[in-house]
């Protein structure tokens, strides 16, 4: 049964709360004259945030910290409530120091209102960041040089003040995305999936802004779990060695907080922001649960003590965002006729079940090879790799390959109908990041050193700089399964 909010009722837990805090401060020392604008440090170790006092520190945040906090509104609640998103990074570098793209990290908090301790949570994960950067930590100096964070801290804000779970139109907003919405015994999924404000411009986010995540977390508080996917089925998902090792790690080295799938570890779960991250979006995602041992709207343990351990766990999977994908490399490829012999390994801890080689001509082409194609296919801005698959079948030897995890793997690749015998020309590693279907396609250029013809003649593959411009137009017309690409 779902019982209104009661604003009176509200207002004495307030109180109540208020005494309770105010028994811890009179024995703390004062704040000091210093201490950030919206919550003194005392109180903030102490209070969970309203709205207001998270709006005054974020805002402090970005005004103190320009050169690597961005603020900005991604939208409204219900009640017209800002939705505040932090982009949190080194920005004086676009990208890491070898040039590569950075990791992009997305956070959200408070789905649910009175889940304040998930909500702290988030916020402690931005504080760590900003305030090891400011410190000089160099550990967090080295993350920010090479890592996007992009953190929205409170999404329920109308919840959270009325301190209930559902938003103002009673609705759980856990239970609002669009993947198998309202397709298990559940409560209060909203009319339609996205059919809130709050569900709908976190989807937009994730998929204008961060379609590349390399890691979605969202925060919540009941039981002491991390849940990766599925919620819908018992069964384990696609990348489920990716999420074991992940697991391993953690429980042997940083917390005993159980890591299961959400069916088996919670309960039967659908329309969840985690599974649309995993199913739709490619993510690899986790809820991360902290126990319920909240009182009402404050804390007599500091928060930063409080979850120090759930902030250990967060810093490794931060730290270690690169593993958590395929990440392929050509060991050798040598040019014998009409094959290509293949060696290549996987750095990443997650397989990739679709990986191929692209073969262009040079570098002006706008026409590139697959294997098994007796004629070159036309780089289109329209062209969806699934129109070609009656030429090209990944599970086809001689056509793809899959790679598990930190595996390698020999194949041999048909490009008989390819001018390859010269041994030049442009090769192109395809391969989707994970297992998962919806995960993106990335185009990598292979080192000239790694190829080679049989007959031992080098190859004369362009220098990779040279080839961005051209590889940057070429690779993005060529979508993935879910019409998401990357180069």
């Amino acid at each position: 049964m779902i019982v209104a909010y009661d604003p009176f009722i509200g207002a004495m837990r307030r109180l109540v709360t208020a005494l309770v805090v105010a028994s811890v401060l009179a024995v703390s020392a004062a704040p000091a004259a210093t201490a950030q604008i919206g919550q003194p440090d005392i109180i903030q170790e102490h209070w969970y945030h309203s709205y207001a006092t998270l709006t005054l520190d974020l805002n402090a945040w970005a005004d103190d910290y320009p050169e690597i906090v961005n603020m900005f509104t991604i939208g409204q609640t219900e009640l017209g409530r800002e939705l505040w998103m932090l982009q949190i990074s080194d920005w004086s570098q676009e990208t890491k120091p070898d040039g590569a793209a950075k990791e992009v990290v997305y956070i959200d908090g408070g789905h649910h209102g009175n889940e304040h301790l998930g909500t702290e949570l988030a916020f402690l994960v931005a504080e760590y960041h900003i305030e090891g950067w400011a410190n000089g930590d160099q550990e967090v100096l080295d993350v920010l040089a090479t890592t996007e964070l992009h953190v929205l801290i409170m999404l329920n804000a109308d919840g959270n003040d009325f301190d209930t779970r559902w938003n103002v139109n009673q609705v759980d907003l856990n239970r609002n995305y669009d993947h198998y919405w309202n397709t298990c015994p559940t409560t209060q999924p909203g009319s339609s999936a996205f059919s809130e404000s709050e569900t709908l411009a976190n989807s937009i986010y994730m998929n204008e802004v961060v379609p590349h995540a390399d890691l979605y977390i969202t925060m919540h508080t009941g039981v002491w779990i991390m849940l990766y996917p599925w919620g819908k089925w018992p069964e384990q998902p696609s990348d489920w060695e990716m999420y074991h090792h992940i697991r391993d790690e953690v429980n042997s080295n940083i917390s005993e907080i159980p890591i299961r799938n959400a069916n088996q570890g919670l309960y039967p779960n659908c329309g969840t922001s985690r599974d649309y991250g995993y199913g739709v979006m490619g993510y690899p995602t986790f809820t991360f649960e902290t126990d319920d041992e909240q009182f009402l709207l404050g804390t007599v343990e500091a928060l930063s003590e409080r979850l120090g351990e759930e902030l250990d766990v967060m810093n490794y999977l931060i730290e270690n965002v690169w593993y958590w994908r395929a990440r392929l490399v050509v060991d050798s490829l040598e040019i014998d006729g009409g094959k290509v012999h293949l060696s290549v390994s996987n750095f990443g801890h997650a397989s990739t079940s679709n990986a191929t080689l692209l073969y262009f001509e040079d570098e002006d082409s706008l026409e590139f090879w697959l294997p098994g194609s007796d004629e070159p296919t036309e780089v289109t801005g329209a062209m969806d790799i699934q129109e070609i698959e009656s030429d090209f079948n990944f599970s086809t030897p001689g056509y793809g390959f899959a790679v598990n995890a930190t595996n390698s793997t020999v194949t041999t690749l048909d490009f008989t109908g390819a001018p390859i015998s010269s041994g030049e020309g442009i090769w192109v590693l395809y391969y989707q990041k994970r297992a998962v279907d919806s995960s993106m396609w990335v185009g990598e250029a292979v080192n000239e050193s790694a190829v080679e013809l049989k007959a031992g003649e080098s190859s004369m593959l362009p220098a990779p700089s040279m080839l961005l411009v051209f590889l940057a137009f070429a690779l993005a017309t060529i979508n993935g399964r879910n019409g998401k690409s990357e180069d």
